[in-house]
């Protein structure tokens, strides 16, 4: 099958025709990959921030944000049958440790992630777990909602762990209306009565976030943070939470988050300095955010097939992969990317 591979940090995976994954365990399932994202954690995959983190032997096939159709199933799958349409939750878990058996299967002792720690789904075929499939509607695309499997989960959790805080009156920005962003942004529509405010320095961007439930757009043009406070009487947001944590929005984030107020961190490759007498002095929180549970996938697919978050996707056929990482690293893709093979 054709697959992308990384061989060598600091370089462009390339096309490679490699073996089919086989199934080896009771509980394995292969599926016919209809959609894999293209995300900005590629991109930090190629530049080797990932290695430390996961160790994954080179070369490797890319790709964590994954669905598509039941190709084969091990000898104890019941959940799922060949020729079902799912997406994937991105960690394969094992049920069986403490985390998984208190909801928090993200955190899995026993975990795996196709596509950092192991082979991923830019592929034709991928090996998985009966334990990370969500079975779909028999007529939704794989490409359609691909990247919820990753961005939007990421965006829902995030999203969901800030919901006792967002009550009718409060103030939440967003920092960034990209591939995770724009999903962000939904979700607090569809499940929060929070005023949302949307900072990017694209008007693209903040055109579709408008679009999509943004109350006030702001242009990262080096007065954001002003802007922001202006909106909100001088305090700052209740929440905000951050896309981008990068290139000094990750600053930006802190300053416009009020006393007692809480920012959330989702994007990442920045440094935050703060003097510890700052976080006491205003009782300012700082959450990490990574990924989400299995059920946070599911419920963000019910908001899904209800239509109440969509994805503004642009696929690429898979030979086309180093094009779709181009673009992105090139801010060339509004919304999410989509190889499909």
């Amino acid at each position: 099958m054709k697959a992308v591979r990384l061989h060598k940090f600091h370089t462009q995976p390339v096309i490679d025709e490699v073996p089919e994954p086989k199934i080896s365990g009771p509980l394995d399932v292969i599926v016919k990959v209809g959609g894999a994202g293209v995300c900005r954690t590629d991109l930090h995959i190629i530049e080797g921030q990932w290695d430390a983190a996961m160790g994954t032997p080179l070369p490797y096939i890319l790709g964590h944000e994954n669905a598509g159709w039941v190709h084969e199933v091990g000898s104890a799958v019941t959940n799922v049958a060949v020729g079902d349409t799912v997406i994937l939750h991105p960690t394969p878990t094992c049920g069986l440790c403490h985390a998984c058996r208190a909801g928090d299967d993200m955190h899995c002792e026993n975990s795996e992630f196709p596509g950092l720690s192991r082979d991923g789904g830019m592929a034709e075929y991928l090996l998985t777990s009966a334990r990370a499939c969500i079975k779909l509607n028999p007529e939704t695309q794989p490409k359609d909602v691909a990247a919820l499997a990753d961005a939007g989960i990421t965006a829902y959790h995030a999203v969901r762990k800030a919901l006792p805080l967002l009550y009718p009156g409060t103030t939440a920005v967003v920092i960034g209306a990209g591939g995770l962003g724009h999903i962000g942004i939904q979700c607090l529509a569809a499940l929060t009565a929070t005023n949302i405010i949307v900072v990017d320095r694209n008007p693209d961007a903040l055109k579709l976030a408008s679009e999509l439930g943004a109350s006030h757009t702001v242009v990262g043009d080096g007065s954001q943070v002003d802007a922001v406070k202006d909106l909100t009487g001088g305090l700052g947001a209740h929440v905000v939470l951050d896309f981008v944590a990068e290139q000094g929005a990750e600053m930006d984030g802190w300053n416009m988050t009020r006393p007692a107020g809480s920012y959330y961190v989702i994007g990442y490759g920045g440094q935050l300095e703060i003097p510890t007498l700052d976080i006491i002095s205003t009782e300012r929180n700082i959450i990490g955010n990574i990924v989400g549970t299995y059920n946070d996938l599911v419920e963000l697919m019910v908001l899904a097939q209800a239509g109440k978050v969509t994805l503004h996707t642009r696929t690429y056929p898979l030979n086309a992969a180093p094009d779709a990482l181009a673009d992105l690293d090139a801010g060339r893709v509004r919304g999410r990317a989509i190889l499909v093979p």
